[in-house]
């Protein structure tokens, strides 16, 4: 692996931007951030010149296979939504899996993302799981593959899980440490994604809090994102769904609670207690009506909170870039405050907010030497709805989308290059997917 040296280029570093600084990335760390021109560059380094450099985006939710299902249960609420959506996951062969999912890897890399979080539905198939996995390696992105998991059965979703995708927990367990071996020595880690609190025992997550620690994996969970969690944990086990996790044990700080939307006072000290991070849907949350996330009393209490895209059967893109904007702008409308959530604040959200739960380095206050180099170089001449530049902050923030992105690299590896993937013909790729409309 040869060096890359970001030659010349503006570097967000320490909480603020550094022009004229050459970065060079070296067996996949960046190694050093020195004044242009200072240090002697290898005759044989890959050299990039000029840019804004960030690190990349920590995409802290999403469900891959949710790409071929964009626009679906359009206008309905959860529950209804969700029922059209396991129709399609149950009916999901690995072929579509991988389809799937290469696209949804390649829309999050071309807007920045270096890093995806997925949480996969719970699924029998062993093949669906290696068109994943095989899609991930083939883009090249970084990924916590979270294999779905769930114990308690009911087709209505409203009091367990779809019964169709589920199998013994033994079963699921054996899976998961099969899947740990296939992905062991790439940049894919596993964990454990549970659909909510209402799809696991108590037994259950006795069981599946023991094998996570076991084995230091994290686990993902959709908490609070309506009502229904509270109303059916009371209805059915007389305390609400944060307590009833708790209860059970099942809150540490490898847990990452998802949307939190109906996340109370209380439960934000239960959960900021025990040191679990939450995943900041917001768009998401927009479009199937289920509210706003309480992201500034959740900062203040100390709960660390990352930037979730969703799945694209919910957003529905995968664009970090527009969720970047989106998760301030909600909150500013929401508390009508114009002075919240900043670049500055947003870009530690949105590429290391939930990274220790999730095993992941802490990455604050932009590019450090040492970090992994999971970067992206932005060019606003690409766009030119982003000129002229005032503060490169201010116009990434307002007014960033994928056309600015230029290079993406993961791993110390280009994954994007002049907008586009390095590793996948996306003219031919774009034909494959236009052919399954037929």
């Amino acid at each position: 692996m040869s060096d890359t040296v970001f030659a010349d280029v503006t570097v967000y570093s320490g909480g603020i931007w550094l022009p004229h600084r050459d970065v060079r990335v070296t067996g996949g760390v960046v190694e050093s951030i020195d004044d242009t021109g200072s240090g002697a560059t290898p005759s044989d380094a890959d050299i990039r010149f000029g840019g804004y450099l960030i690190p990349g985006f920590v995409n802290t939710h999403t469900h891959l296979q949710q790409s071929l299902m964009r626009g679906i249960a359009e206008c309905t609420p959860l529950l209804e939504w969700l029922l059209a959506v396991g129709e399609e996951s149950v009916a999901i062969t690995p072929q579509r899996a991988y389809t799937a999912a290469v696209a949804a890897c390649l829309e999050a890399l071309r807007s920045g993302t270096t890093t995806v979080v997925e949480h996969m539905w719970p699924h029998p198939d062993d093949e669906v799981h290696g068109a994943v996995i095989q899609a991930l390696r083939d883009t090249g992105i970084r990924a916590v593959l979270g294999r779905g998991v769930a114990d308690r059965p009911d087709a209505t979703r409203k009091w367990g899980f779809e019964p169709r995708l589920m199998q013994p927990l033994d079963e699921v367990c054996d899976h998961i440490d099969h899947l740990r071996d296939q992905v062991n020595g790439s940049p894919i880690t596993m964990a454990l994604a549970v659909p909510n609190p209402r799809s696991l025992t108590e037994n259950g997550m006795t069981h599946l809090r023991e094998f996570a620690q076991e084995r230091d994996m994290s686990v993902s969970i959709h908490l609070l994102e309506t009502p229904t969690d509270d109303r059916m944990c009371l209805e059915h086990a007389g305390v609400g769904a944060v307590e009833y996790l708790d209860g059970a044990g099942f809150l540490w700080d490898r847990v990452l609670a998802v949307h939190c939307v109906e996340l109370d006072d209380v439960g934000q000290g239960i959960l900021a207690e025990r040191g679990v991070a939450v995943s900041h849907n917001p768009l998401s949350n927009m479009r199937l009506g289920s509210g706003v996330a309480p992201v500034p009393q959740m900062l203040d209490r100390g709960l660390a909170v990352g930037l979730g895209v969703d799945g694209a059967a919910s957003n529905d893109t995968q664009d970090m870039l527009e969720t970047f904007r989106i998760a301030a702008y909600l909150q500013r409308a929401t508390h009508k405050r114009a002075d919240l959530l900043g670049f500055g604040e947003m870009l530690d959200i949105a590429c290391g907010g939930a990274n220790v739960a999730l095993g992941l380095p802490e990455i604050i206050g932009g590019v450090s030497v040492g970090d992994p180099a999971d970067l992206t170089l932005i060019r606003f001449d690409r766009d030119y709805a982003t000129l002229p530049v005032r503060d490169p902050g201010a116009s990434v923030l307002t007014t960033g989308s994928p056309r600015i992105v230029d290079t993406v690299m993961v791993d110390g590896q280009v994954a994007v290059a002049d907008g586009r993937s390095t590793r996948i013909d996306e003219d031919e790729f774009t034909k494959e997917v236009l052919a399954l409309q037929k």
